[in-house]
């Protein structure tokens, strides 16, 4: 065996050897350019076709030769070869090996014999390539060859082109009006659709969904969602539904209707585009109003309780008078009340305070001596003469009191309801007096103090005033006094 081999290597290199004296040896000079790698040779050979069996270029059928093969040798002769593309097409699951001269992807396709659907993509390299798209060129080069016997074209055959078919499926869309075929090589539903343009919306849905593997023969049905404009619940929501009637789009929507609420339009009235709904809640709620009734203040006499006391002999207390309402509320506002009943739940309690009517008297020292008084009250003094209450000398009634009496010291005016006239009081810095004079001011716990004009002494501040014994008859008493002047009475004359 390995006296066989170097037998057969012994031949190779002799023809080789010969090919390569018949070329070299002085001849015909000649170009030759294969694939763009351009030659100077000088040959022998009567014709092209025995210059290329000199060069071991064994000629495929598709690659291009120029002159023809039995075109004789002559100086300046120019060859030019241009080897046909090998090509690696993957495609309807196998892989075909062709080499062809084609100028455009499409054309090599076609040389593989392989025809192209409409839709049908080719990828080259893993790029999507037109079928228009030209076959790269191989860049020629004038590099000097490595070794001396070597040719320039020798080990630059053009790269192999690799191209995968990817063939386009058929799947009907039902888009909710008439079927249509679409032609993708999609692999999902969703990218099948997103390449041919179609438009889906958040509230569409598509089955089988747009995750879903293309196959072919794949009815894909839509169905489509509509706008809608929802309120409900104090929101307004602007969405979209593929519920077909008002009732079917707010269960879509996840809303729910209570009994009493009311939904415009109609739960049964179809879905339109842009159809308005709006969800009115109705809330029926029974209301109790309660108002109090004032309880009433009396005052009851109690003749065991000295005079001028007071005590509470009954707490009082409101009562309460109630109404019971029904209350119609839409969306939270009152749209209707209807009076049901009403009715006293609780009657008030009147309010009882006791004043003393027990008069007991006292002694009082004075500088004018020692003075017996049935009743003290603390009153507002003021004091006026003749020529300083407003009357005019010529009046027959100047200086005159309530009783007939001069004007002088010892005669005070008060308010007869309090102190009764022609009753006797005292006064610390003023004395015993007589009540003998009224006036237009003076009133409830008000005294004022009488002078004669050359004796005038003015008052203006607060004071006991003691009410001398005997008391007056008990119709003549007020039991309970007023409260004027207020106590801090800022009067000033």
């Amino acid at each position: 065996m390995p006296a066989a081999w170097l037998v057969a290597a012994a031949i190779l290199f002799g023809v080789a050897g010969l090919a390569v004296a018949r070329v070299g040896r002085a001849g015909a000079p000649v170009t030759v350019v294969v694939d763009g790698y351009s030659e100077v040779l000088r040959s022998t050979r009567a014709d092209v076709a025995g210059l290329l069996l000199d060069l071991g270029l064994d000629l495929r059928s598709a690659d291009a030769l120029t002159p023809a093969p039995a075109t004789p040798l002559r100086p300046g002769l120019v060859v030019t070869v241009t080897r046909a593309r090998a090509a690696l097409i993957d495609a309807d699951g196998g892989t075909q090996a062709i080499y062809s001269r084609a100028g455009t992807v499409g054309e090599l396709v076609a040389a593989a014999g392989i025809r192209l659907a409409e839709a049908d993509e080719i990828w080259q390299e893993g790029a999507l390539v037109a079928a228009g798209a030209p076959i790269p060129p191989v860049k020629p080069t004038s590099a000097p060859p490595r070794y001396a016997r070597a040719r320039a074209w020798v080990g630059k055959e053009p790269a192999p082109i690799r191209l995968s078919i990817r063939r386009a499926v058929a799947i009907t869309v039902d888009d909710g009006s008439v079927p249509y075929l679409l032609f993708t090589t999609a692999p999902t539903v969703g990218e099948a659709l997103l390449r041919e343009h179609v438009t889906l919306y958040l509230g569409d849905r598509v089955q089988p969904s747009a995750g879903s593997r293309v196959s072919a023969g794949l009815r894909v049905f839509i169905e489509r969602s509509v706008p809608v404009l929802v309120t409900a619940d104090g929101r307004t929501t602007h969405t979209r539904t593929r519920g077909k009637t008002v009732g079917g789009t707010l269960m879509d929507l996840g809303i729910t209707v209570a009994g009493a609420d009311r939904v415009v339009p109609e739960l049964d009235q179809p879905i339109v585009d842009q159809q308005e709904i709006r969800v009115v809640r109705r809330t029926d709620v029974t209301l109790v109003e309660r108002r109090p009734i004032p309880y009433e203040s009396i005052m009851v006499p109690d003749d065991n309780l000295e005079l001028d006391q007071q005590r509470l002999a009954q707490v009082g207390a409101n009562g309460e008078y109630r109404k019971r309402w029904r209350v119609l509320y839409e969306d939270g506002v009152e749209v209707s009340r209807v009076l049901l009943d009403e009715w006293t739940a609780a009657q008030p309690v009147t309010r009882r305070v006791a004043y003393g009517r027990k008069i007991v008297s006292r002694q009082l020292e004075t500088p004018e001596g020692t003075v017996s008084y049935w009743r003290k009250i603390r009153m507002y003094a003021t004091s006026y003469s003749p020529a300083r209450s407003g009357t005019p000398k010529s009046a027959p009634w100047y200086g005159r009191t309530r009783i007939g009496l001069q004007l002088r010291t010892g005669i005070v005016a008060v308010d007869p309801n309090v102190v009764a006239l022609r009753s006797w009081v005292y006064v610390p810095s003023y004395g015993k007096a007589i009540a003998g004079d009224t006036g237009g001011g003076v009133r409830g716990k008000w005294i004022d103090m009488g002078y004669d004009d050359a004796s005038y002494i003015s008052w203006h501040w607060w004071t006991d005033v003691y009410l001398l014994d005997p008391p007056p008859p008990a119709s003549k008493i007020m039991w309970v006094l007023p409260n004027y002047p207020p106590a801090g009475f800022p009067y000033r004359r």
